[in-house]
């Protein structure tokens, strides 16, 4: 199967800046699309951005013109640099990863999350 790591999380204050990490690792083929989930206290996990193999983006509209997704497909590693951080991004980043597997299924995987708290 499929291992997510995600790192990077912290406390920050706001406009401050973090940068996510997630790497991917275990039976993989090839990665399909990377993206980035969030869930803020007390809410429902919501989409954040997302990255496919061929390069294009995707970004909820409440990240997008602050948050980047990129990927180092040589490292099976995405990345989300966030900016210009506020109290509403405060919550649980999940890494999610489409990944067809050495036999040659395909499916979904999450990490287990890094917490990003933004607060003076």
């Amino acid at each position: 199967q499929v291992q997510l790591v995600e790192s990077g999380g912290d406390l920050v204050q706001p406009g401050g800046s973090l940068r996510l990490s997630c790497a991917a690792s275990g039976s993989i083929f090839s990665i399909n699309a990377m993206g980035w989930y969030r869930q803020p206290p007390g809410k429902e996990r919501e989409f954040v951005a997302t990255i496919t193999s061929g390069g294009p983006t995707n970004y909820a509209d409440s990240v997008k013109g602050r948050f980047t997704i990129s990927r180092d497909t040589a490292k099976n590693t995405v990345y989300l640099q966030m900016n210009s951080l506020n109290r509403e991004d405060t919550a649980v980043y999940y890494c999610n990863a489409d990944v067809t597997l050495t036999s040659r299924s395909r499916t979904y995987f999450w990490g287990k999350g890094t917490q990003v708290f933004v607060s003076s």
